[in-house]
């Protein structure tokens, strides 16, 4: 597929994961349409785009059925990564919020399928995958596909919504020939992340100088951190492979312990600290790592950035463009929430309002 002149719509496009997509694709020559509400998308991620023209972007709330309907039209592929989303302590603790998934992606379909958008591609997640696999971090698991399916067990609401999400999208493709791909991000992180999710989290907590360094969970979590640019790579290469609504892993296949990861951002920044683990706070399965063996066979994908490479290149982005008061000021409230105050969004709405030609 040619991405030159293809009209692209991106719902959370102005998110971690989604404005790194909409850079891809603007660097491909689509045409871009970014809708965000803000509520954890930042507009300073696509800030360079909206002010050169380069994106539409539309502030509105998906949960509008008139915005989504004018959201989608006219568009030729939606990538629907709009979410109420967050890391471990945010599924856990807002379960009734992340429930809202399930009425925002019916909305989305509904409105691809009255504009009668070619394509939609869908950000599901690992959180479909039945809990009690996931029990065992000493058990070698990797996670296939077909691992989806009764009894289903998915993680929290969010899980659930996700994989009611999949499973639409396959009723859409069987009963009116929609053509989408569901894409299981495992673990994301990288520049532009958010503190409420583990990565981020742990390097900010040695960013402010913390001490106690404070670790959720007993540290033997197993997981497969994936870094954003192998998320946005797989990501548009379903877009230009896939048409049946088939459930594809992106993730790597690397088992990291969270100990590990600790113990690395601890020795790359050179942060002393004795380190204390929290049991009773959120921490997820204790094994999640994504088999990425059909991904390789039917987009020709694998992940390049190995974790602790792209661990230090976070750490990096991270120290270069963090402001440490500030920081230590918002950290412990946003390990459990999704942004900042609706003032500050407000704020920087009108900033770079006031940029677009």
């Amino acid at each position: 597929m040619s991405w030159g002149g293809k009209k692209v719509l991106v719902t959370g496009g102005a998110s971690f994961i989604g404005s790194h997509l909409v850079d891809a694709l603007v660097e491909r020559g689509a045409k871009v349409r970014i809708v965000d509400n803000l509520s954890s998308g930042k507009l300073e991620n696509i800030q360079q785009h909206v002010a050169r023209g380069a994106v539409e972007f539309i502030q509105a709330d998906l949960l509008d059925q008139r915005a989504a309907e004018r959201s989608a039209q006219g568009m030729d592929v939606v990538f629907h990564l709009a979410a109420d989303h967050g890391g471990r302590g945010y599924v856990d603790l807002h379960q009734a919020a992340c429930a809202t998934n399930l009425l925002l992606d019916g909305l989305v379909f509904r409105a691809c399928l009255k504009a009668r958008v070619p394509k939609i591609v869908y950000a599901s997640s690992g959180c479909v995958y039945p809990n009690y696999l996931q029990t065992n971090p000493d058990e070698i698991l990797y996670l296939t596909e077909d691992k989806v399916g009764p009894p289903y067990d998915a993680d929290n609401t969010y899980g659930w919504a996700k994989l009611m999400g999949e499973m639409t999208l396959r009723a859409l493709h069987k009963d009116r020939g929609v053509k989408s791909v569901s894409l299981r991000y495992f673990t994301v992180y990288g520049e532009r992340g958010h503190e409420n999710h583990a990565v981020i989290a742990l390097i900010a907590r040695a960013f402010t100088q913390q001490d106690p360094f404070v670790v959720w969970g007993n540290g033997e979590q197993i997981r497969n951190w994936t870094h954003v640019s192998d998320i946005v790579s797989g990501s548009i290469l379903a877009a230009e492979k896939i048409d049946d609504a088939t459930g594809i892993n992106l993730g790597t296949m690397e088992r990291i312990r969270v100990i590990d990861a600790v113990h690395e951002v601890l020795r790359y920044t050179g942060h002393k600290a004795k380190i204390e683990f929290h049991p009773e706070m959120p921490t997820g399965p204790l094994n999640r790592v994504a088999d990425n063996r059909l991904a390789k066979q039917l987009l020709g994908w694998e992940p390049r950035v190995c974790f602790m490479d792209g661990l230090r290149q976070t750490i990096d982005w991270y120290f270069a463009h963090k402001n440490r008061d500030q920081v230590r000021s918002y950290l412990q409230q946003v390990l459990t929430e999704r942004a900042a105050s609706h003032a500050g969004r407000a704020e920087a709405v009108a900033a770079v309002q006031g940029m677009t030609p």
